[in-house]
């Protein structure tokens, strides 16, 4: 190839990028470019704001205090406190450490619960009615006031009679919460849903006595409605502690506690966890 031939052709590769016969760039002048450009600010400057009213008119149906839609089952789950891994309590009463881990976690989570926490924060409700602090019209009755669960009310599982929470001798607590529904009624006609805890039916395991706190086992119904973490700040779910009091020593013991009442009358065979717990427990004495 020629040396004019060769000039030409590398004309040619850098007049694709810059013209300056035609003062193009890329093949399209200032005035396409501004074109373009423009069209495509005004295009997305549509979409943004179409997905910001879109969002503000969402925004409008939903309310801050309590959720539009509620996915939860109509069953409120149970869970216990302390859980330990795979829902197991397995320890040693001669080994300190290995229920020591147990007591702590009880202390931080009963923190709350103390006496001049819940008088200062709650109201002193009266027992077996509903709590109910309606709204007037479009006027909010926030922040909603909650009833007082005092610490004390946990008797010998409240950890103040017993510092181990009978862990040391064998006869260990079990605190068991349910799960926060807001608006739920667990009960009528002056009736408290109540926890029974028993060995599992299908497992062959001992019998083991239980000893319930408060007596019963119950979650008044002053503690309910659930009206959201928003509207009822101070609100602090009601427990059941359960003591087991004979529990066969280096057994396995499966227990089943089950939530009772007259307003909760079907269980999922598909959620282990809704209207009832199962966990294991494990005493070990050498």
């Amino acid at each position: 190839m020629s040396k004019p031939e060769e000039k030409k052709e590398s004309g040619g590769w850098k007049e694709l990028f810059w013209n300056p016969r035609t003062h193009e760039l890329l093949g399209r002048t200032a005035s396409s470019w501004g074109l373009i450009l423009l069209f495509y600010v005004v295009f997305y400057t549509f979409l943004a704001g179409m997905f910001c009213l879109t969002m503000y008119v969402m925004l409008l149906t939903l309310d801050d205090y309590t959720p539009t839609w509620q996915d939860r089952l109509a069953t409120p789950g149970l869970m216990i406190r302390p859980k330990g891994e795979d829902l197991e309590i397995i320890y040693n009463i001669k080994n300190t450490e290995s229920w020591d881990k147990y007591v702590q976690a009880l202390n931080t989570f009963l923190t709350p619960y103390n006496n001049s926490h819940q008088v200062l924060n709650n109201d002193a409700c009266v027992p077996d009615k509903y709590y109910l602090q309606e709204d007037s019209g479009n006027v909010r009755n926030n922040p909603k006031r909650a009833c007082q669960f005092n610490r004390t009310m946990l008797e010998d599982c409240s950890g103040l009679v017993d510092r181990t929470y009978g862990y040391s001798d064998g006869k260990p607590c079990v605190l068991i919460k349910l799960n926060r529904v807001i608006g739920m009624l667990p009960g009528k006609d002056g009736q408290s849903p109540y926890i029974t805890c028993g060995t599992k039916k299908e497992v062959n395991s001992d019998f083991v006595d239980v000893t319930y706190f408060p007596p019963n086992g119950t979650f008044n119904l002053m503690y309910y409605p659930y009206y959201g973490l928003r509207a009822q700040v101070n609100y602090t779910q009601p427990l059941v502690a359960v003591k087991f009091v004979n529990v066969t020593l280096d057994t396995d013991v499966n227990i089943e506690c089950k939530i009772n009442s007259n307003t909760i009358t079907e269980f999922s065979e598909r959620d282990k966890f809704a209207g009832r717990v199962s966990f294991k427990l494990r005493i070990n004495s050498i």
